[in-house]
Protein backbone atom coordinates (compact mmCIF):
# COMPACT_ATOMS: atom_id res chain seq x y z
CA UNK A 1 0.00 0.00 0.00
CA UNK A 2 1.25 3.47 -1.17
CA UNK A 3 1.92 6.23 1.32
CA UNK A 4 -0.74 8.55 1.78
CA UNK A 5 0.71 11.09 0.07
CA UNK A 6 1.98 8.94 -3.12
CA UNK A 7 -1.57 7.69 -2.99
CA UNK A 8 -3.01 11.03 -3.27
CA UNK A 9 -0.46 11.88 -6.19
CA UNK A 10 -1.46 8.66 -7.75
CA UNK A 11 -4.98 9.14 -8.27
CA UNK A 12 -4.75 12.56 -8.93
CA UNK A 13 -2.84 11.84 -11.85
CA UNK A 14 -5.23 8.98 -13.64
CA UNK A 15 -8.13 11.69 -13.12
CA UNK A 16 -6.48 14.69 -14.24
CA UNK A 17 -5.49 12.66 -17.62
CA UNK A 18 -9.46 11.85 -18.06
CA UNK A 19 -10.86 13.24 -21.46
CA UNK A 20 -12.99 16.98 -20.31
CA UNK A 21 -11.45 17.04 -16.61
CA UNK A 22 -10.15 20.28 -15.88
CA UNK A 23 -9.16 20.23 -12.16
CA UNK A 24 -9.28 17.29 -10.10
CA UNK A 25 -9.79 18.51 -5.90
CA UNK A 26 -9.94 17.10 -2.74
CA UNK A 27 -12.87 17.68 -0.68
CA UNK A 28 -14.20 16.19 2.97
CA UNK A 29 -11.76 15.38 5.86
CA UNK A 30 -8.98 14.90 3.90
CA UNK A 31 -9.08 18.08 2.06
CA UNK A 32 -9.63 20.25 5.61
CA UNK A 33 -6.55 18.53 7.23
CA UNK A 34 -8.90 17.16 10.12
CA UNK A 35 -9.01 13.46 8.36
CA UNK A 36 -8.79 10.50 10.74
CA UNK A 37 -6.26 7.21 9.30
CA UNK A 38 -9.34 5.49 8.40
CA UNK A 39 -11.21 8.42 6.67
CA UNK A 40 -12.50 7.99 3.02
CA UNK A 41 -10.57 10.28 0.17
CA UNK A 42 -13.37 12.63 -1.19
CA UNK A 43 -12.19 13.41 -5.01
CA UNK A 44 -14.15 15.74 -6.83
CA UNK A 45 -13.36 15.77 -11.36
CA UNK A 46 -14.44 19.54 -12.60
CA UNK A 47 -15.29 18.72 -16.23
CA UNK A 48 -16.10 21.51 -19.21
CA UNK A 49 -18.35 20.29 -22.05
CA UNK A 50 -19.17 17.06 -20.92
CA UNK A 51 -17.56 13.72 -19.14
CA UNK A 52 -17.84 9.99 -19.89
CA UNK A 53 -18.05 8.08 -16.98
CA UNK A 54 -17.01 4.96 -18.90
CA UNK A 55 -13.44 6.35 -19.08
CA UNK A 56 -13.33 6.51 -15.48
CA UNK A 57 -14.72 3.09 -15.62
CA UNK A 58 -11.41 2.20 -18.01
CA UNK A 59 -8.76 2.51 -15.09
CA UNK A 60 -10.26 -0.80 -13.78
CA UNK A 61 -10.94 0.56 -9.84
CA UNK A 62 -13.28 -1.89 -8.66
CA UNK A 63 -16.24 0.04 -7.38
CA UNK A 64 -19.32 1.26 -8.90
CA UNK A 65 -19.21 3.96 -11.03
CA UNK A 66 -22.41 5.83 -12.01
CA UNK A 67 -23.91 7.63 -15.15
CA UNK A 68 -24.27 11.26 -15.14
CA UNK A 69 -27.08 12.10 -12.96
CA UNK A 70 -26.65 8.56 -11.26
CA UNK A 71 -26.88 10.20 -7.81
CA UNK A 72 -30.32 11.35 -8.10
CA UNK A 73 -30.22 14.19 -10.48
CA UNK A 74 -30.20 17.47 -10.03
CA UNK A 75 -27.24 19.14 -8.01
CA UNK A 76 -25.24 15.95 -7.19
CA UNK A 77 -24.55 14.89 -10.28
CA UNK A 78 -23.32 11.53 -9.67
CA UNK A 79 -19.64 9.60 -9.18
CA UNK A 80 -18.08 6.52 -8.11
CA UNK A 81 -17.67 4.30 -4.81
CA UNK A 82 -14.37 2.85 -5.61
CA UNK A 83 -11.31 1.08 -3.80
CA UNK A 84 -8.29 1.87 -4.82
CA UNK A 85 -4.72 0.74 -3.03
CA UNK A 86 -7.24 -0.70 0.05
CA UNK A 87 -8.96 2.88 0.14
CA UNK A 88 -11.88 3.77 0.01
CA UNK A 89 -12.22 6.99 -2.57
CA UNK A 90 -15.44 8.67 -3.88
CA UNK A 91 -14.99 10.68 -6.85
CA UNK A 92 -17.82 13.13 -7.45
CA UNK A 93 -18.93 14.53 -11.01
CA UNK A 94 -18.62 18.45 -11.37
CA UNK A 95 -19.98 20.19 -14.25
CA UNK A 96 -18.09 23.57 -14.42
CA UNK A 97 -20.50 25.27 -16.40
CA UNK A 98 -23.30 24.29 -13.47
CA UNK A 99 -21.52 25.18 -10.62
CA UNK A 100 -20.36 28.85 -12.27
CA UNK A 101 -24.47 28.72 -12.75
CA UNK A 102 -25.17 27.96 -8.74
CA UNK A 103 -22.79 30.67 -7.98
CA UNK A 104 -24.37 33.27 -10.13
CA UNK A 105 -27.31 31.59 -8.15
CA UNK A 106 -25.89 32.06 -4.93
CA UNK A 107 -24.63 35.86 -5.05
CA UNK A 108 -28.51 36.53 -6.21
CA UNK A 109 -29.38 35.36 -3.10
CA UNK A 110 -31.47 32.58 -4.99
CA UNK A 111 -31.01 28.55 -4.41
CA UNK A 112 -33.03 25.47 -4.58
CA UNK A 113 -33.53 22.73 -2.27
CA UNK A 114 -33.45 18.87 -3.70
CA UNK A 115 -34.21 15.62 -1.79
CA UNK A 116 -30.19 13.44 -1.45
CA UNK A 117 -30.39 10.27 0.12
CA UNK A 118 -28.45 10.23 3.38
CA UNK A 119 -29.40 14.04 4.14
CA UNK A 120 -32.54 14.97 6.42
CA UNK A 121 -33.46 17.85 5.53
CA UNK A 122 -32.22 17.19 1.68
CA UNK A 123 -29.13 19.40 0.47
CA UNK A 124 -28.92 23.08 -0.99
CA UNK A 125 -28.06 23.87 -4.76
CA UNK A 126 -25.10 25.66 -3.25
CA UNK A 127 -23.35 22.97 -1.82
CA UNK A 128 -20.98 22.85 -4.58
CA UNK A 129 -19.61 26.28 -3.69
CA UNK A 130 -19.53 24.93 0.07
CA UNK A 131 -17.74 21.86 -1.49
CA UNK A 132 -14.85 24.31 -3.43
CA UNK A 133 -15.10 26.13 -0.25
CA UNK A 134 -13.10 23.57 2.05
CA UNK A 135 -11.64 21.58 -0.94
CA UNK A 136 -7.31 21.61 -1.69
CA UNK A 137 -6.95 22.22 -5.26
CA UNK A 138 -4.68 18.87 -6.84
CA UNK A 139 -4.24 19.04 -10.35
CA UNK A 140 -5.42 21.62 -13.10
CA UNK A 141 -7.31 25.10 -12.89
CA UNK A 142 -10.64 26.11 -11.91
CA UNK A 143 -11.96 29.83 -12.57
CA UNK A 144 -11.22 32.45 -10.02
CA UNK A 145 -14.27 32.67 -8.65
CA UNK A 146 -14.37 29.23 -7.84
CA UNK A 147 -11.09 29.08 -5.82
CA UNK A 148 -12.38 29.22 -2.07
CA UNK A 149 -15.08 31.19 -3.09
CA UNK A 150 -16.83 32.98 0.06
CA UNK A 151 -20.54 32.91 1.69
CA UNK A 152 -22.54 35.42 -0.87
CA UNK A 153 -24.11 38.57 1.53
CA UNK A 154 -27.59 37.69 -0.07
CA UNK A 155 -27.61 34.07 -0.07
CA UNK A 156 -26.79 34.93 4.35
CA UNK A 157 -30.35 36.51 4.52
CA UNK A 158 -32.11 34.60 1.83
CA UNK A 159 -31.08 31.09 2.86
CA UNK A 160 -31.56 31.79 6.93
CA UNK A 161 -35.12 32.70 5.96
CA UNK A 162 -35.69 30.10 3.74
CA UNK A 163 -34.54 27.45 5.98
CA UNK A 164 -36.18 28.72 8.93
CA UNK A 165 -39.32 29.12 7.25
CA UNK A 166 -39.27 25.42 6.50
CA UNK A 167 -38.54 24.29 9.85
CA UNK A 168 -41.54 25.76 11.17
CA UNK A 169 -43.36 24.71 8.47
CA UNK A 170 -42.13 20.73 9.21
CA UNK A 171 -42.92 21.41 13.43
CA UNK A 172 -46.55 23.14 12.45
CA UNK A 173 -46.97 20.19 9.96
CA UNK A 174 -46.37 17.05 12.30
CA UNK A 175 -47.68 19.09 15.29
CA UNK A 176 -51.37 18.09 14.02
CA UNK A 177 -50.41 15.33 11.68
CA UNK A 178 -48.53 13.50 14.19
CA UNK A 179 -48.12 14.55 18.12
CA UNK A 180 -51.87 15.00 18.29
CA UNK A 181 -52.50 11.35 17.45
CA UNK A 182 -49.67 10.03 19.83
CA UNK A 183 -47.41 8.51 16.88
CA UNK A 184 -43.87 9.03 18.58
CA UNK A 185 -42.43 7.64 15.32
CA UNK A 186 -43.10 10.07 12.99
CA UNK A 187 -43.12 13.14 15.55
CA UNK A 188 -39.42 11.92 16.43
CA UNK A 189 -38.68 12.52 12.67
CA UNK A 190 -40.48 15.89 12.13
CA UNK A 191 -38.60 17.25 15.14
CA UNK A 192 -35.10 15.82 13.81
CA UNK A 193 -35.79 17.08 10.65
CA UNK A 194 -36.90 20.53 11.69
CA UNK A 195 -33.46 20.82 13.97
CA UNK A 196 -31.45 19.72 10.37
CA UNK A 197 -33.26 22.75 8.73
CA UNK A 198 -32.63 24.96 11.42
CA UNK A 199 -29.31 24.09 11.93
CA UNK A 200 -28.95 25.44 7.78
CA UNK A 201 -30.54 28.66 9.16
CA UNK A 202 -27.99 29.27 11.97
CA UNK A 203 -25.00 28.50 10.09
CA UNK A 204 -26.62 30.62 6.64
CA UNK A 205 -26.79 33.62 8.89
CA UNK A 206 -23.23 32.95 10.27
CA UNK A 207 -21.80 32.89 6.26
CA UNK A 208 -20.96 29.34 7.04
CA UNK A 209 -20.80 26.59 4.48
CA UNK A 210 -22.39 23.22 5.37
CA UNK A 211 -21.47 20.32 2.82
CA UNK A 212 -23.41 17.36 5.17
CA UNK A 213 -25.07 17.06 8.36
CA UNK A 214 -22.21 14.89 10.20
CA UNK A 215 -21.86 17.84 12.67
CA UNK A 216 -24.40 20.30 11.50
CA UNK A 217 -26.39 20.46 14.65
CA UNK A 218 -23.32 20.73 16.95
CA UNK A 219 -21.84 23.66 14.88
CA UNK A 220 -25.14 25.48 15.04
CA UNK A 221 -25.36 25.14 18.99
CA UNK A 222 -28.03 22.30 18.69
CA UNK A 223 -27.20 19.31 20.45
CA UNK A 224 -30.19 20.01 22.87
CA UNK A 225 -32.43 18.50 20.78
CA UNK A 226 -31.12 15.19 21.85
CA UNK A 227 -32.68 16.06 25.15
CA UNK A 228 -36.32 16.33 23.85
CA UNK A 229 -36.10 13.42 21.47
CA UNK A 230 -34.83 11.05 24.34
CA UNK A 231 -37.96 11.84 26.38
CA UNK A 232 -40.69 11.00 24.29
CA UNK A 233 -43.57 8.96 24.87
CA UNK A 234 -46.96 7.56 22.29
CA UNK A 235 -48.87 10.08 24.39
CA UNK A 236 -50.14 12.95 22.05
CA UNK A 237 -49.89 15.41 25.30
CA UNK A 238 -46.44 14.31 25.82
CA UNK A 239 -45.14 14.69 21.88
CA UNK A 240 -47.28 17.80 21.52
CA UNK A 241 -45.06 19.66 24.31
CA UNK A 242 -41.97 18.16 22.58
CA UNK A 243 -42.75 19.30 19.08
CA UNK A 244 -43.45 23.09 21.07
CA UNK A 245 -40.02 22.21 23.45
CA UNK A 246 -38.27 22.21 19.94
CA UNK A 247 -39.82 25.11 18.11
CA UNK A 248 -39.14 27.46 21.42
CA UNK A 249 -35.13 25.97 21.31
CA UNK A 250 -34.78 25.94 17.33
CA UNK A 251 -36.25 29.58 17.32
CA UNK A 252 -33.74 31.20 19.71
CA UNK A 253 -30.85 29.90 18.10
CA UNK A 254 -32.25 30.97 14.60
CA UNK A 255 -33.30 34.74 16.30
CA UNK A 256 -29.66 34.90 17.81
CA UNK A 257 -27.89 33.87 14.49
CA UNK A 258 -30.16 36.40 12.29
CA UNK A 259 -29.50 39.45 14.68
CA UNK A 260 -26.71 40.86 12.51
CA UNK A 261 -28.76 40.45 9.24
CA UNK A 262 -30.93 43.21 7.53
CA UNK A 263 -33.60 40.71 6.63
CA UNK A 264 -36.61 39.93 9.11
CA UNK A 265 -37.00 36.80 10.05
CA UNK A 266 -39.98 35.03 8.98
CA UNK A 267 -42.37 34.62 12.07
Amino acid sequence: MRPDDAFCGYVTQRLARLPGVRAVTLGGSRGAGTSRPDSDWDFAVYYRGGFDPDDLRAIGWPGTVSGIGGWGGGVFNGGAWLRVDGRKADIHYRDLGDVEHHLAEARAGRFGIERLMFHLAGVPTYIVLAELAGSKLLAGDLPDDLVHPAYPEALRAAAAARWWQDAQATLDYGRGAYAASGRLTETAGTIAVAACQAAHAVLAAAGQWVTNEKRLADRAGLRAVDGILAGLEPDPGCLTEAVGRAGALLRTAVTGACRALTADLPR
